[in-house]
């Protein structure tokens, strides 16, 4: 079927937004990497394509203790960035770990925080997906399940976020800027504020509105934090999504961990802050043991579907791995 489709080439952010304002079915476009391969499965036909790779926001700056990063900044070019490469290392590797040279070069910093899901039943308009079709069922619970989410689950979408750079950015507590039409102006919003889970509403992936557009991600340049990793299991060594990642954010202080973030990927429908984690290494010695308990901490509210229960356990020992790198144990 043949779904006619009107292009806009937006030339300011504002006309960007008031196009998405006239369109409810609008799309925006920037690198096109995830946008174009849903159009061509069918799992997205938008009546309007915004395209705002006019708009000028590819810069990043610093600004006092923050790097603030424009939206259309490339993943490719961010990874790479001096300030990022000294003072964000865990951003870098992610960054670096995701997809391909080419698809980097591609990809924009907003529109990697905004990918859909790569659960095949969602891509696939042949199966019933909540996401795509709200009410329709989850055929991945019955179905294969292996690279899906075993945290923040509901009956009605087991589904995970593809990012690795979402992942490092929630360990990070960057913070998105955003930009409404009209009276809107726009809002901050933490990146773990950012995702919704699924609940009963699967197809509402994110606090965004209709038409709030991303303009920059801010991104606290924390001196403090003295260890960096971020560690991701695929299955094979590169342009592999994960099976699980983590990312590791680390104060150490001679033999204390004064502060500790953490968050996984690929094992939740958002990036996920293992917060029970945090709370065991707060001002706690380096030691394998408290490593061993803050890891298991992190899934212990699990649920697997069946054939992704192994994600529990790769997780445990992938978590306890790095702290015990990062921390300088054998």
């Amino acid at each position: 079927m043949i779904h006619p489709l009107r292009y806009l080439a937006a030339t300011s952010v504002q006309e960007a937004l008031e196009a998405a304002a006239r369109y409810p079915q609008a799309a925006f476009l920037a690198g096109g990497t995830s946008l174009l391969d849903l159009m061509k499965a069918g799992a997205e036909s938008p009546e309007v394509v915004i395209d705002l790779n006019r708009l000028g926001l590819d810069r990043i700056r610093r600004e006092g203790d923050e790097l603030v990063v424009g939206a259309l900044v490339r993943n490719s070019d961010l990874a790479v960035h001096p300030q990022v490469v000294e003072h964000l290392p865990l951003l870098s590797q992610a960054l670096l770990s995701g997809a391909s040279p080419q698809l980097r070069h591609m990809a924009t910093v907003a529109g990697n925080l905004l990918q859909r899901t790569r659960c095949g039943y969602f891509r696939d308009p042949v199966f019933d997906c909540n996401k795509r079709r709200p009410g329709s069922g989850c055929s991945a619970r019955g179905g294969s399940n292996r690279n899906l989410a075993v945290l923040g689950v509901s009956p009605h979408c087991i589904a995970t976020h593809p990012s690795d750079m979402a992942v490092a950015l929630s360990a990070l507590e960057a913070v998105v800027q955003t930009r409404m039409a009209g009276d809107g102006g726009g809002r901050l919003i933490a990146i773990d504020e950012l995702y919704r889970l699924p609940g009963d509403t699967p197809h509402r992936e994110t606090v965004l509105h209709p038409g709030e557009l991303i303009s920059e991600i801010r991104i606290p340049l924390d001196s403090r934090l003295n260890r960096w990793g971020y560690r991701k299991v695929r299955d094979r060594a590169s342009f592999a999504f994960a099976l699980v990642a983590v990312a590791v954010a680390l104060e150490v202080e001679g033999e204390t961990v004064r502060r500790a973030r953490i968050a996984l990927g690929s094992v939740a429908p958002k990036p996920w802050r293992a917060r029970e984690a945090e709370a065991l290494l707060l001002d706690a010695p380096v030691n394998p043991d408290r490593f061993r308990q803050a890891a298991a901490a992190a899934v212990a509210k699990a649920v697997p579907a069946g054939q992704n229960d192994f994600k529990i356990e790769l997780v445990r020992r992938l978590l306890q791995r790095t702290l015990s790198e990062l921390g300088g144990q054998p």
